[in-house]
């Protein structure tokens, strides 16, 4: 039997460049798509388990429950200070800070990923919250007490966003291997540090932090993606 090149060409043609480096619609765009296939089924999975109530809610409340009795410690004060500062203004304010630089490096199309990623993902937490209408965990004796709904955790998507375009940026400027696993690994253990600081305080469930983790991922799949398509697609057309 012929190879599969041989016997339909077209098709061989397509898929192998679907996993071309540096083209318009090369490698970056299948593992976008990749990812953002993978963080949004597990962002629905999450989320069906919710309105299921599923054994996650149960693991949900445990968890609560045992966070809130430790609520009273030493790190209350660190981890009040996380959650304020990562609240709406101060991711805001962060990424003004970090668009600012991105505008005099001229890194103009980062820039564009920041403001669709960030401001673009808090906003998206608005509906997803009125959609899922989940009520927060609730104590006799909260630390904090707040209104909206709770799913997913707006704290935890704008830290993933955030963090998120960082770590991309420095992944792809910096040269040294051992200072993008450095990036990476600062980036991922700041998220979590929001997402517990958030359990901590009893502000969300754990499958609040997860499902914003996921979404967030989704969302930073398409921006990143979308974002270096254009750029790459530029780049031809200057060449051509």
């Amino acid at each position: 039997m012929p190879p599969m090149k041989n016997r339909f060409p077209k098709l061989h043609r397509h898929v192998a460049a679907r996993f071309v480096p540096d083209t318009e619609f090369g490698l970056h765009l299948t593992v976008g798509i990749a990812l953002l296939w993978l963080a949004a089924w597990i962002f629905g999975e999450i989320a069906s388990d919710v309105v299921a109530h599923a054994p996650i809610t149960i693991v949900d409340l445990q968890l609560a429950n045992w966070l809130h009795l430790q609520a009273n410690s030493g790190w209350t004060p660190f981890m009040l200070f996380i959650t304020d500062w990562h609240a709406p203004p101060g991711i805001l304010l962060m990424s003004a800070i970090l668009g600012r630089y991105l505008y005099l490096r001229r890194a103009y199309y980062w820039l564009a990923t920041l403001v669709l990623a960030v401001p673009g993902g808090l906003f998206l937490n608005v509906p997803l919250k009125y959609l899922f209408h989940r009520a927060r965990p609730h104590f006799d004796d909260p630390l904090l007490t707040l209104a909206s709904y709770s799913f997913p955790s707006g704290h935890t998507m704008g830290a993933t966003l955030f963090y998120g375009v960082l770590a991309a940026y420095l992944v792809c400027t910096w040269r040294r291997l051992s200072a993008r696993v450095l990036a990476v690994c600062v980036a991922l253990a700041m998220v979590l540090l929001v997402g517990l600081s958030r359990m901590y305080l009893g502000a969300h469930y754990l499958s609040d932090v997860l499902a914003a983790l996921a979404f967030s991922c989704a969302w930073l799949a398409i921006c990143i993606t979308g974002v270096s398509t254009l750029r790459r697609r530029h780049a031809a057309r200057a060449t051509d």
